[in-house]
């Protein structure tokens, strides 16, 4: 078995629209017989994902149908957790966009996208079909990442929309999800309350409250990874929630699981086959 986990910063001319990119490999013997699931909580990102080996089906909770992924993608704002069925010869170059980045580089509202993913074919065209050749041709990550870099490159040479404040803002909420009142929110982007709230459910796909509740809860999963020993209580204290209840709730909100039961799921996920956990 191999296995690729490389989390890296773009090129520094990429960083006002991608946070990150996110490439994990994983590639298992054909005496595996049943292939591990990744059970993917709600993170606060809309990203552009790649697929250049074996596809990858998207189950929406638990139990219900797998939906093909075609050789990349486009997914918004997730407020459901979604179990991600790798292939035996599985990787995923994920872009992960900052706040606001993906509208701005496509002019669609990203409330059309939340809960759901479209074939990003469809969405940019032929570039990002010879995007997919060539990535497919590669012979390793590596390879992968100008050739990204290149297409994001054309992207924001042809972006429709300008930066406004509001992008600026939402990356503090992303970081700072606890403490912060929508009023203080609108007044840092210029706006109106009401045009606060329009503009971020334009840009984000969801609520203020409901995206920083996400990254929150975000935060607390990479936290109980990091830091094992922790209970859930600490882990709850530590990021902001009023009590252990709280983030209780959130759990059965976004994955329909106590934080028990969804651990358990989540210690079978790909990554733990090699020793490694998301942090």
């Amino acid at each position: 078995m191999t296995a690729v986990y490389d989390y890296r910063l773009p090129s520094p001319f990429l960083r006002e629209y991608v946070r990150q990119f996110q490439i994990v490999g994983c590639a298992f013997p054909a005496a595996m017989a049943v292939l591990p699931v990744k059970p993917y909580w709600p993170r606060a990102e809309n990203c552009l994902s790649f697929f250049p080996r074996d596809p990858e089906c998207v189950e929406y909770g638990f139990g219900g149908e797998r939906l093909p992924s075609g050789r990349s993608r486009v997914m918004g704002q997730q407020a459901l957790v979604t179990n991600r069925h790798v292939g035996r010869d599985f990787m995923v170059f994920q872009v992960q966009f900052q706040p606001g980045a993906l509208y701005r580089l496509t002019g669609l509202p990203a409330h059309e996208l939340t809960n759901r993913f479209v074939d990003a074919e469809a969405l940019f065209g032929p570039e990002l079909r010879r995007l997919n050749e060539r990535l497919s041709g590669c012979a390793n990550h590596l390879e992968m990442i100008p050739l990204v870099e290149e297409f994001l490159g054309y992207l924001v040479r042809r972006t429709p929309k300008a930066p406004r404040p509001i992008d600026r803002v939402s990356r503090v909420l992303l970081h700072q999800p606890s403490g912060l009142s929508l009023d203080w929110l609108a007044d840092q982007a210029c706006l109106s309350t009401r045009q606060f709230y329009r503009q971020f459910v334009e840009r984000e796909g969801v609520s203020p409250k409901l995206f920083a509740r996400i990254a929150r809860f975000e935060r607390a999963m990479l936290l109980k990874n990091a830091q094992p020993t922790h209970d859930w209580l600490r882990v709850a204290l530590d990021l902001g929630y009023y009590d252990y209840q709280h983030l209780v709730r959130d759990f059965r909100e976004f994955t329909g699981l106590t934080p028990h039961a969804f651990q358990q799921r989540e210690a079978n996920a790909p990554e733990r086959v090699f020793g490694v956990a998301e942090t």
